[in-house]
């Protein structure tokens, strides 16, 4: 398994009149067109996007040692298959998980985070839900694409060398879609998806032993940038 940058995180801008919005899509310190919000406006939506932050974190650490409880058995049945070349890069997915969950912050001052404050930048549409988000937000987009084209294509490979039928949805990391999550500023839900997208294209490219959606650099597997643009859909808030 190798590994690949992080990169940053994501938000979606609000009013206090429109916390509600919030919750759905995000928000920055600012308003939809960059302008600086009133005084008491932007208060406002600082408070909300803090508390949704906290939200969206104490719901991922509650989630996460599920998860990797749930790759670890998966591990068995792998064992008594015999796919070995499956294993070890279940197991290396498993070691990223228990990871991120050391990682888990106790503590954290979200106010001072800048992607409270950050404008938003652009929007985008997951399976016909219109979201918004800031520079931090797209990045962290693109990190879960990146992510998850790795991860798939070291799954896709090693289900050649085991000679096992190609299945991307059978993989560790199609199933769980949470590798290099830190539960921050995109939705968990968000992640997953755009992750999974990652992995249906990395694993192709593994298995049949080919580049068509990727790039390969001294042992690094990244996947192409027309590619990621097109996943992703990014569209410039005017």
């Amino acid at each position: 398994m190798r590994s690949i940058g992080l990169f940053g995180a994501a938000i979606i801008c609000i009013t206090a009149a429109t916390s509600s919005t919030a919750h759905a899509q995000g928000r920055s310190g600012k308003s939809q067109q960059g302008k600086t919000l009133p005084a008491p406006a932007a208060a406002a939506h600082q408070r909300v996007a803090v508390k949704q932050e906290q939200q969206r974190a104490t719901q991922y650490g509650k989630t996460l040692p599920r998860q990797v409880q749930t790759v670890q058995q998966q591990s068995i049945q792998l064992q008594q298959q015999r796919r070995s070349a499956q294993y070890r890069v279940q197991q290396q997915y498993a070691k990223q998980l228990q990871k991120q969950q050391k990682q888990l912050p106790r503590t954290r001052n979200y106010a001072s985070d800048p992607y409270v404050t950050a404008p938003l930048n652009y929007r985008y549409t997951v399976q016909g839900a219109t979201r918004e988000t800031n520079q931090y937000g797209a990045n962290v987009l693109r990190q879960a694409v990146d992510y998850g084209y790795q991860q798939g294509y070291a799954a896709g490979q090693a289900d050649r060398q085991d000679h096992w039928a190609s299945n991307y949805k059978n993989s560790a990391a199609y199933r769980d879609a949470n590798y290099g999550y830190t539960g921050n500023y995109v939705d968990q839900s968000d992640y997953n998806y755009y992750f999974r997208q990652g992995v249906q294209r990395g694993y192709a490219d593994g298995y049949n032993s080919q580049l068509q959606y990727g790039t390969a650099s001294n042992g690094t597997y990244s996947i192409l940038s027309s590619v990621l643009s097109s996943i992703l859909g990014l569209q410039p808030i005017q």
